[in-house]
């Protein structure tokens, strides 16, 4: 499964341009569906030196993404306009009903994979 996750309000706390706290389990989700197999895509507004910051502090706690703000690394980011990735799962702070914490999200994630094997 593609999983594209927001950063600021989703994997830390909100204090863009800095980086907040990490969110509770956050990167131990993030490494345990990527170790499930998943596709993982960091899907941001940040972009320049904020966005290199967010790679560079997920990357230190032992999450690399297959992607930053594209589909693919391969595919080159046009600053000029905001697309929407291509994705099964989004994960963001500003979903409605909001973000669920995060064990509670890898329970929906396996439960959704289980139920369309």
């Amino acid at each position: 499964m593609i999983i594209a996750v927001d950063f600021d309000g989703t994997i830390v706390e909100h204090k863009y341009p800095e980086i907040g706290k990490e969110i509770p389990n956050a990167i131990k989700v993030l490494k345990r569906l990527k170790a499930d197999g998943h596709v993982l895509i960091l899907w941001t507004y940040r972009s320049g030196e904020e966005l290199k910051q967010a790679v560079r502090y997920c990357k230190k706690h032992g999450v690399e993404f297959f992607a930053v703000n594209n589909n693919s690394n391969d595919e080159d980011f046009d600053f000029t306009y905001s697309r929407k990735i291509y994705a099964d799962v989004y994960i963001d702070d500003r979903n409605l009903p909001g973000l669920p914490d995060w064990e509670t999200l890898y329970r929906m994630i396996v439960n959704r994979v289980e139920n369309t094997i």
